[in-house]
């Protein structure tokens, strides 16, 4: 008798995530900008810069079959957004408070136009009939550390000024996510040029 096809290796689905990536440089800048206060937060959990992308549509588990549909919905989304634009860090703030922070993230800003949050709009209503629509309102940010349970952080952290040079935001990828200990790895599955 057959085996059931969900056993089969290629019909587990896949972690994935659409991210815009930040260059190296900047993230070596905020990686020294934090450190000195790495030891000021009990319990953080400090993610590593190789990590670091701006997170623009969590798709979360996908099945195999739904991959090439994701690919195309992004491919479109990247070709309608026109050429790329440019983002810098900002300051550093908490979700969902800084009273009681569950992720310390670096905050980005983007050109006046807001074409992160206009990406972000594309692709949740490119992927609406697979996968929910994000109904928070978006934050471009890095995550640098998760907290649990929630600590405070507005005295130590947040606000403080992280600000990088402007860099330019050319693509999209698509991210699979490896959930491992001790952190998660991501590979980059493929990139879809902007405009």
């Amino acid at each position: 008798m057959a085996r059931d096809r969900a056993f089969r290796p290629e019909a587990k689905p896949l972690r994935l995530f659409v991210a815009a990536d930040v260059p190296q440089v900047v993230k070596d800048g905020l990686a020294r900008d934090t450190a000195p206060f790495k030891d000021k937060i009990p319990g953080a959990r400090w993610t590593q810069p190789s990590g670091w992308h701006v997170t623009l549509k969590f798709l979360g588990w996908v099945w195999p079959r739904l991959e090439g549909t994701v690919r195309e919905a992004v491919t479109d989304v990247a070709a309608r957004t026109g050429p790329g634009f440019a983002a810098r860090l900002t300051s550093i703030g908490a979700f969902p408070s800084p009273n009681r922070a569950r992720v310390l993230w670096a905050g980005l800003e983007d050109d006046p136009s807001g074409r992160f949050a206009e990406v972000v709009k594309q692709l949740d209503d490119a992927l609406e009939e697979h996968f929910e629509p994000e109904q928070r309102e978006f934050t471009p940010h890095l995550t640098v550390a998760r907290f649990q349970p929630p600590v405070p952080v507005a005295d130590t952290l947040e606000g403080i000024e992280v600000a990088s040079r402007p860099f330019e935001v050319d693509r999209l990828v698509l991210y699979r996510s490896h959930l491992q200990r001790p952190a998660p790895r991501y590979e980059a599955i493929e990139e879809f040029p902007l405009g």
